[in-house]
């Protein structure tokens, strides 16, 4: 829960700064992690405007969305 707020409170200042937020994001444990905690922290921090954020999926593999090792496919899952 801690590190999704920190996300929201970072995206809160970007967006209000800069007007965008951009965030890397890793797969494993993360994915479970953000999927269950952000939500509830995006709905306290309206200034995080998720429609701001530019989201990139940083993976060392080159396998498609579908593959079971595609970090992107792990969080289109978890939506």
């Amino acid at each position: 829960a801690a590190l999704a707020r920190l996300i929201v409170e970072a995206a809160a200042e970007a967006v209000a700064s800069r007007g965008r937020f951009t965030l890397g994001l890793s797969g494993g444990s993360l994915v479970e992690l953000l999927a269950r905690e952000l939500p509830p922290a995006l709905s306290a921090a309206p200034g995080a405007d998720p429609a701001r954020w530019l989201v990139a999926f940083c993976d060392e593999r080159l396998v498609p969305h579908e593959h079971p090792d595609s970090t992107y496919g792990a969080y289109r899952v978890r939506r």
